[in-house]
């Protein structure tokens, strides 16, 4: 067998990046989070449901928000229709002592349909507020 010789440099340096420990740390992270990620339960509302509640306010003012997120504003036997932006505009027009502060004021109550977005209601409940209105509430289907 011939004899290797060197050419006065001896070993030679390896110029390359070593992988086997980086894929070695990746996959210990990987089953890291394989096992971690079913114990971690995504956060879940329990609303809840209304047994009892009490009646509505004799005089009060009823905003009914139907489907297709058009307002009706109910004043005992008037309605009028409104929208979302006017509506608490539209009811102290309508109803000035809805905006006086304390047991006085006069209530206003809304009743949103089930299947309409969230949003709508917060913007109505906004508005009204911004507006100085002092008791609203939110009208609910009893159940057992």
């Amino acid at each position: 067998m011939p004899a290797v010789s060197s050419r006065g440099r001896g070993r030679r340096t390896i110029s390359e990046i070593n992988m086997v420990p980086f894929i070695d740390v990746m996959l210990v992270l990987l089953i890291i989070f394989m096992v971690t990620a079913p114990l971690i339960t995504p956060s879940m509302i329990a609303l809840p449901k209304v047994g009892k509640a009490p009646s509505q306010p004799q005089n009060s003012v009823q905003i009914l928000i139907s489907k297709d997120e058009t307002v009706q504003i109910k004043i005992k036997t008037d309605s009028v229709a409104s929208n979302v932006r006017n509506v608490a505009a539209d009811i102290v027009k309508m109803q000035p002592e809805v905006k006086a502060a304390g047991p006085e004021a006069v209530p206003v109550v809304i009743s949103a349909d089930k299947s309409i977005k969230y949003e709508t209601v917060v913007q109505v409940m906004d508005n009204l507020q911004k507006a100085g209105v002092s008791r609203v509430g939110l009208s609910v289907q009893t159940g057992k």
